[in-house]
């Protein structure tokens, strides 16, 4: 028989909107520094394609910042109604980025306005670029704040808990805790390159179907070209979270190694299936690379899951929430990689219909990227919410209805989406790039007369 289970349809709940929020929030993060690369080069080259790009990534920017808003908001709201105890005990400790991530939001929102609506009233570009700066810096404060609170629960400090009570609560230490700089790091990077493989999926839309405009062809070079830097710098943050799992949550490490046995010589299991007895089956398996993931040395002991009580150990499932995060982040890499190097040593095949399309699919695959990483994030700290001080079934509500607001957050995030997707596809449908570069002509000549 049925049983209501509040903690259940809570991180039903959760997970739901986290699941959307993320794209919404990703983009806001991203999009801003790309519309800032974007006019820079067109000032610096005096090119109206980039500024043109710049402008047109802007229209699009501001319907997904209204779609995040109002998630973001879901989030805060579910926050208290649904983990009341966490926010109980955490909204004492770590309520100031929470605070500064508001502000954060409020300046990147102000700004914003500002320059959408100064757009034909500066005749020196350079200084309309300068109002882009506040909305870019403070669309990664935003993402670096929450990131904050996000770490303090996988690696809490800055307070004492005696007997339920907090005490000695010094918000700063908790802010700065070991997790902050690789998940702000980690979150920033794969944010910027997750938005510069959906812009250039864009453009390598236009491209695969034939519409060869000079305006996509850069817009493709100057997105892809971004994709591999921040690639190449996601992978190298990913290397350092590593190191910091292996000694802040070694659990989580071996739970998403399916590595139960404290050994030296750790290899790394990529893929493969669990049989009802842990072994491992059908994986592929690099000798020594989990110690130098872990400690740099292919000698250096890593701590197995077999060390942890059963109670506190991570699912097992993350592992292939991992497989999912790396084989993407790698594929991601490599076709920007080839897309380069086939621009500079002129290689045919960059410029086929079968590569555009590999292009178009980069953008969907990077966001799943994300959101894989994210699922390991949250899942790999469970049964924890506060680790080592509030465990997730602890922290829920009890209430009665969570299963009815997981039924109208549904309803509510489907229509967000559908109604965002259509707006965007309208916007730019109704307006091409060609008409719109012709307007823009004809204005420079009316001027010019």
């Amino acid at each position: 028989m049925w049983k209501y289970d509040p903690v259940l349809f809570s991180r039903v709940l959760t997970e739901l909107t986290l699941t959307f929020h993320i794209i919404y929030a990703t983009i806001g993060v991203g999009v801003p520094l790309m519309i800032a690369i974007a006019q820079w080069v067109g000032i610096r080259k005096n090119d109206e394609h980039y500024i043109l790009l710049a402008r047109r990534w802007t229209r699009g920017f501001v319907v997904t910042v209204a779609v995040g808003v109002v998630t973001g908001t879901a989030i805060g709201l579910q926050l208290s109604l649904l983990w009341p105890n966490f926010m109980q005990l955490a909204g004492q400790v770590i309520s100031l980025p929470l605070f500064m991530e508001t502000f954060a939001f409020f300046l990147e929102a102000i700004f914003l306005g500002i320059y959408l609506y100064t757009w034909d009233r500066f005749e020196n570009q350079k200084k309309h670029l300068l109002l882009l700066i506040p909305v870019a810096i403070g669309s990664s404060a935003s993402a670096m704040f929450i990131t904050m609170v996000n770490a303090f629960m996988n690696t809490p400090q800055g307070f004492e808990l005696k007997n339920g009570v907090i005490t000695n609560i010094e918000p700063l230490v908790a802010m700065f805790n070991p997790a902050t700089p690789t998940k702000v790091a980690h979150v920033l990077a794969t944010a910027y390159m997750t938005c510069a493989f959906v812009l250039a999926s864009i453009a390598a839309w236009h491209l695969m179907r034939g519409n060869r405009h000079i305006y996509h062809k850069k817009a493709l070079y100057l997105t892809m070209k971004t994709a591999l830097i921040f690639s190449l710098a996601s992978a190298l943050v990913g290397d350092l979270s590593g190191k910091f799992l292996a000694e802040y949550q070694p659990e989580k490490l071996a739970a998403a190694e399916w590595h139960f046995e404290t050994s030296t010589h750790a290899p790394l299991v990529l893929f493969g299936m669990l049989d009802e007895n842990n072994n491992i089956k059908n994986a592929l398996i690099i000798p020594n690379a989990l110690s130098i993931l872990a400690h740099n040395h292919p000698a250096a002991e890593v701590k197995g899951l077999n060390e942890f009580p059963k109670e506190e150990t991570p699912p097992l499932y993350i592992h292939y929430l991992f497989d999912l995060m790396v084989t993407l982040g790698v594929f991601l890499t490599v076709v920007a990689a080839v897309y380069w190097l086939g621009k500079i040593f002129k290689w045919k095949f960059v410029a086929k219909k079968w590569f555009f399309g590999l292009l178009v699919a980069s953008g969907p695959l990077s966001m799943l990227a994300i959101e894989a990483g994210w699922y390991l994030a949250e899942v790999g700290r469970q049964p924890w919410i506060l680790r080592g001080y509030m465990k997730t079934a602890e922290a829920a509500t009890s209430s009665a209805h969570v299963d009815t607001m997981l039924i109208l957050f549904s309803i509510l995030y489907l229509i967000l989406g559908i109604a965002s997707a259509a707006v965007l596809i309208n916007m730019f449908r109704k307006n091409p790039v060609e008409r719109e570069l012709a307007e823009r002509s004809g204005q420079q000549e009316v001027m010019a007369e």
